[in-house]
């Protein structure tokens, strides 16, 4: 059985700065699964986070299954709370919370997931991915994205670790006013492989727009931290080109490029493999 070390936020926070101190980023992953978890822990993560979008694209099915209304976003999470932290020891583990679940007590599910041995949240699924007249329409009827501030604010007043996706510069100031310890700028569905997003910004397209969402979140507070995520950014090299292109990026955040590409690439390379095996040696058959 997996001896499994709990987090303070302050610990974490502290963990964290030092390697930010240190010129090192900080590497996010998502797990849908229990053995991405285990290997991400294993490739040296960060921190690892738990959210419904894991379960549907570890499932075959497009990340952005996690917006509709395909089950409970909070119950997915708390099903996979047994798989995913029965195998990860020494990395924090967050909890994606979708924050404008009208029939949420905020107070009392954030506990119980502290209790399951969740170090902190994030907030997905997020509106912050949704526009247009829905998204305006969402806003004016009590189910915006103020309510994913509110939860951040909740969670930060209970002392949880908050990680939580911005979308624009105004995000980012509410979300850090709300005392988001990390933001996580996130450039939209991640791109590649069988069930990404076909359409998409330039990594060069994305820099000055991640760079004025860092400066806004610190100009509400010097210390928050800042991650980047998704859209193009689908690769370390792309991971790369960000963080030495943006102003004040301290890390990265993946996941569909964490587990779900890799997974894709190594099954269907090693299946070919197998299905490439023949009988007899037909090379000496030849000659």
């Amino acid at each position: 059985m997996t001896i499994r070390r709990r987090f303070t936020r302050s610990e974490l926070l502290e963990r964290f700065r030092a390697k930010i101190d240190a010129g090192v980023p900080i590497i996010g992953g998502g797990a849908g699964t229990g053995i991405s978890a285990k290997w991400e822990e294993a490739g040296g993560i960060d921190l690892i986070v738990v959210y419904n979008s894991g379960r549907y694209r570890m499932a075959g099915h497009g990340s952005l299954a996690g917006l509709l209304a395909y089950g409970n976003a909070n119950d997915v999470v708390v099903e996979l709370a047994d798989e995913v932290l029965s195998v990860v020891r020494d990395t924090p583990v967050l909890a994606g919370v979708n924050g404008t679940d009208p029939f949420m007590d905020t107070e009392r599910f954030l506990e119980q997931l502290r209790g399951l041995g969740f170090a902190g949240i994030q907030n997905f699924p997020t509106v912050g991915l949704i526009d247009g007249t829905f998204r305006a329409n969402l806003e004016e009827t009590g189910m915006g994205f103020d309510k994913e501030v509110e939860l951040v604010r909740v969670a930060h007043d209970a002392d949880l670790l908050t990680t939580p996706y911005v979308f624009s510069e105004d995000d980012a100031r509410a979300m850090t006013d709300a005392g988001a310890d990390i933001v996580v700028c996130h450039l939209g569905l991640t791109t590649g492989g069988g069930i990404g997003a076909q359409t998409a910004r330039t990594l060069e397209d994305c820099v000055p727009e991640v760079d004025a969402w860092v400066a806004a979140a610190r100009d509400v507070r010097a210390d928050v931290i800042a991650l980047v995520h998704g859209g193009p950014v689908s690769s370390p090299e792309d991971a790369e080109f960000m963080l030495r292109a943006c102003t004040g990026v301290d890390g990265f955040y993946g996941a569909s490029s964490m587990e779900r590409l890799p997974t894709e690439r190594a099954l269907k390379e090693q299946t070919e493999r197998f299905t490439a095996i023949t009988f007899a040696d037909t090379t000496q058959e030849q000659s």
